[in-house]
């Protein structure tokens, strides 16, 4: 039976991650992390959408990285405004110090224990906020560590880590969650945690410009 590991934040990207890992895998487990965001809802629509797919387990973890890592996405910041054409030209303060590189040795060790294959994460490189380990490089480099630092990889048996949105711009993120019949309803992208969505920050203006570009209309509200 193959089984994948799926890193869920509850976003677009990650939703429509795991509904690839869902095509492609008969088990998927997902894990969600708690990291000191401003807000629960991207972790309350992990909950959904791990029930919609009926994931074999789903794990949330605190991770308490608030306690160490300074940024602006974090409990003390002030999310930021940034033009749009200025989105992915530099490191935003939204970065979070080695957060990818802190979720997916998470999910090297549980993949491993759950004797999964494959391990999905939602990255893109293409419309993105600027963050260093969303780049393809980083996750090749992540690839030939777990391969020299854990059991599987010493037996040649390579935990693979997929990153099936790396060369995807937002639009064709959503035509393929379309696609898939993702239910985007049931995701959230926002930095900030209000009632609805605030549409002004980096998250909400690359969601917003990929549903227009892929000429779908984005099914959650907006101030």
């Amino acid at each position: 039976m193959s089984k994948a590991v799926v890193l869920l934040s509850g976003g677009l990207d990650s939703s429509t991650t795991l509904g690839i890992a869902d095509e492609e895998h008969e088990e998927i487990f997902a894990l969600t992390f708690k990291y000191g965001q401003k807000h629960d809802k991207e972790i309350e629509c992990a909950k959904q959408l791990a029930d919609y797919y009926s994931v074999k387990e789903h794990i949330i973890i605190d991770t308490q990285l608030e306690k160490i890592a300074k940024s602006s996405l974090l409990n003390a910041g002030d999310i930021p405004i940034s033009d749009e054409d200025e989105i992915g030209n530099t490191i935003p303060s939204t970065y979070v110090p080695a957060r990818n590189i802190i979720f997916l040795s998470y999910a090297l060790s549980y993949a491993e224990s759950v004797d999964a294959e494959t391990i999905y994460i939602g990255a893109t490189a293409v419309d993105y906020s600027g963050y260093p380990d969303c780049r393809p490089e980083f996750f090749e480099a992540f690839k030939s560590m777990a391969v020299k630092g854990t059991k599987r990889g010493a037996e040649g048996k390579m935990i693979d880590i997929k990153t099936p949105l790396i060369d995807k711009s937002k639009a064709e993120i959503i035509k393929k969650g379309d696609e898939l019949s993702v239910p985007y309803q049931k995701t959230w992208s926002c930095y900030r945690g209000g009632v609805k969505a605030c549409g002004t920050c980096d998250s909400c203006k690359l969601r917003l410009k990929g549903f227009k570009e892929a000429g779908l209309v984005d099914p959650i509200e907006y101030e």
